[in-house]
């Protein structure tokens, strides 16, 4: 099924690009790993190197199956010496759930799905940080320098919160892991100070512009990790020890290239339904993820062939009909 045209407000939009707009991301699975194994057997899992982590520190990463396909993409944060939590999008959570059932020990690594007792609210915008720390009564420069999927533990109303550095959307962001209990607090307080709610059509049409692919509509388990671009996301380490699906990476990475490649589309008009993309009369890829930007106007995210290079001219053809459109890099022009 193509996912559908997503269109917000002008007003929605510029409150995530010119001030602060509250984010709620608790729909995602969390996941703890607890042990003097935990990081082994994560550096197991997935394409980071989880070794190479210190707590207070983070990383992009995914998770493959046997054959190389991308399973789900994931944030892993070190919390403590042997303590992890595993942050990953709602689409892709079953499977990476059953890929831990699958794959580990418990005696040798605790896990537990959290997602149920810790909620994920933050703030995205230029004045992100400043919400933020009113909010939650800490200095700006607590959480001013955290590096992408750094974190620190700020109190709140007698519980600990994670806040982690988290710029998905293009634009300055924090998630703030805490307690369901705490959760209602923090978001009053994000609201009082100066954060509206954003609207998850906003967010869509961020993500696409940042060109960050989202699991389950611009990849799913049928998609190659350097065709989603995620080894341009800094998700993958080629110096690490063995994981599920390395050799694949490793060949793609080493001796060869892979045959198609997210890349950005500009349209004329948002094409809906099923769309598919030619160059010429050959038939090179298709369109997922679909925006009409309000800065941009209308744009998508289209598997298409690697030999289309940006700055093609392609033919985008639906039920609707045959339209024009410039193949671009990602992410879109700031």
């Amino acid at each position: 099924m193509s996912p559908p045209v997503i269109a917000p407000t002008g007003a929605e939009y510029e409150q995530l690009r010119t001030d602060a707009g509250l984010v709620d991301r608790s729909g995602r699975l969390r996941m703890t790993f607890i042990g003097t194994q935990a990081a082994a057997t994560l550096n197991g899992l997935c394409t980071s190197d989880v070794l190479a982590l210190q707590p207070g520190h983070g990383q992009y990463a995914a998770a493959l199956t046997a054959k190389g396909k991308v399973l789900a993409d994931v944030r892993i944060f070190q919390r403590a010496a042997d303590s992890f939590l595993v942050d990953v999008p709602t689409a892709a959570g079953e499977g990476f759930a059953a890929m831990v059932r699958k794959y580990v020990n418990p005696r040798l690594s605790r896990y537990a799905d959290v997602s149920a007792s810790v909620a994920c609210v933050g703030a995205a915008g230029p004045h992100a940080r400043q919400v933020l720390a009113h909010a939650l009564g800490c200095s700006p420069a607590t959480i001013d320098l955290l590096a992408p999927f750094a974190h620190c533990e700020v109190p709140f109303q007698g519980e600990s919160v994670m806040v982690a550095r988290a710029d998905d959307y293009g634009v300055d962001g924090f998630d703030c892991f805490v307690g369901t209990a705490v959760s209602p607090a923090l978001r009053e307080a994000l609201l009082a100070s100066g954060a509206v709610p954003a609207s998850l059509a906003a967010l869509e049409v961020l993500r696409i512009e940042a060109g960050r692919p989202a699991w389950g509509v611009d990849m799913t388990d049928d998609t190659l990790l350097h065709e989603a671009g995620l080894d341009l996301l800094d998700a993958v380490s080629y110096t690490k020890g063995c994981y599920t699906g390395q050799e694949v990476v490793a060949r793609v990475h080493f001796r060869g290239h892979v045959n198609r490649v997210l890349r950005g589309l500009r349209l004329a008009s948002p094409p809906e339904g099923e769309t598919r993309v030619f160059a010429g009369d050959a038939d090179v890829g298709d369109v997922r993820s679909r925006a009409v930007s309000p800065r941009l106007g209308a744009i998508a995210l289209a598997m298409v062939r690697r030999a289309v290079e940006p700055g093609t001219v392609v033919t985008v053809r639906s039920a609707s009909g045959d339209a024009s459109a410039t193949v671009g890099a990602l992410p879109f022009p700031a």
